[in-house]
């Protein structure tokens, strides 16, 4: 793909998100999420590989059957109320409609099958884009709808996306595969936490986004895509592998990381709001995703003894540390004590 081509699809996927997020009329909105969709599924077909084009035509249909249904929602509630107002979309059949379009948008479970499939055809860096750009239109969405959405759709789907997050990623060897998993768990928080407290939904999407980004960023730079790479990744960078651990343990929400704040901040929420089994619910999914990720964190660091190979090291380029990696990595391990601040 020529350099050319590239720039205009990039600023095409960045301005249709960014009208999605600054628009207040439900035509438009829909537009930006359509350029959007349009922008991003030449970067996913653009390997020429049947995988690679099986993934584009999933995401394709998914994505427009979503947008179609959020067109029809928005319609139903103009008819009703006589306006396309974002913020006032008060219909209850339009609500529901809206809450399961936005949810197989964004892969929230049990609209979620797409999500793994599309991120194995596409490449690491087409993954990290799908797993984290592409959520802050929806994400962005069901912020400005928050008051008006059903609640009890958004926990249940949050509570069956962090179950099968943690389930489906358990016999997973793939790594984009095991991301995909770990997206569908950390959006299920979201959702829960969406229609209480949204301002604790976006500190937690940009967690997410700034962990992810680190994760995805090790493993392009390893090369790693599966865990017998991952094994062999150390050879590579053993400043990396550690750094990979640290990440992990991160996204699986251990203290003292950052990824333990959103966790901390929504359990704490949902108890204040007396929903205690859904916040044991959500605790105890956690440990499915954090099996995984420590079965990466093994198979990475913990298996090999701290000393340089006796083998020759992997042929490679003298690569310069990408400084968009620094940045997030010290962000994705840092940030617990910013806690009040961030809150406040």
């Amino acid at each position: 793909m020529s350099p050319l081509t590239t720039m205009l699809l990039l600023f095409s996927l960045g301005m249709g998100t960014t009208l999605t997020m600054t628009s207040h009329h439900w035509l438009m909105a829909w537009i930006g999420l359509e350029i959007n969709t349009l922008a991003i599924i030449p970067i996913i077909s653009k390997q020429h590989h049947p995988r690679a084009t099986e993934a584009t035509t999933k995401y394709f249909l998914t994505q427009a059957a979503a947008s179609a249904l959020i067109l029809f929602s928005s319609t139903m509630n103009a008819w009703t109320t006589g306006t396309w107002d974002i913020s006032q979309m008060t219909n209850p059949t339009a609500t529901t409609l809206l809450t399961t379009a936005l949810a197989m948008k964004l892969g929230l479970a049990p609209m979620h099958l797409w999500l793994p499939e599309v991120l194995q055809g596409s490449t690491m860096n087409t993954a990290l884009i799908i797993t984290t750009w592409q959520k802050l239109a929806p994400m962005s969405l069901i912020y400005l709808t928050a008051n008006n959405l059903s609640p009890t759709i958004l926990l249940l789907t949050g509570i069956l996306s962090s179950l099968v997050g943690g389930w489906g990623g358990l016999n997973q060897t793939q790594t984009r595969k095991l991301m995909a998993y770990s997206s569908i768990a950390h959006l299920g928080w979201m959702a829960t936490i969406a229609t209480m407290m949204p301002n604790i939904l976006i500190l937690t999407l940009m967690t997410y986004i700034l962990m992810t980004t680190t994760m995805f960023m090790t493993l392009t730079t390893t090369k790693s895509k599966t865990l017998q790479d991952m094994a062999m990744a150390w050879t590579t960078s053993p400043t990396l592998t550690s750094i990979s651990l640290l990440t992990l343990l991160s996204l699986g929400g251990l203290p003292p990381l950052t990824g333990f704040m959103p966790k901390w901040l929504i359990l704490e929420e949902l108890t204040l709001q007396n929903l205690t089994p859904t916040a044991t619910t959500l605790a105890m999914s956690t440990l499915l995703s954090l099996f995984f990720y420590l079965r990466l964190t093994y198979v990475t660091t913990l298996t090999m003894a701290p000393n340089t190979t006796p083998t020759k090291h992997k042929w490679r380029f003298k690569t310069p540390p990408s400084k968009l990696l620094t940045t997030t990595t010290t962000t994705t391990l840092f940030l617990l004590p910013l806690t009040p601040l961030l809150t406040s």
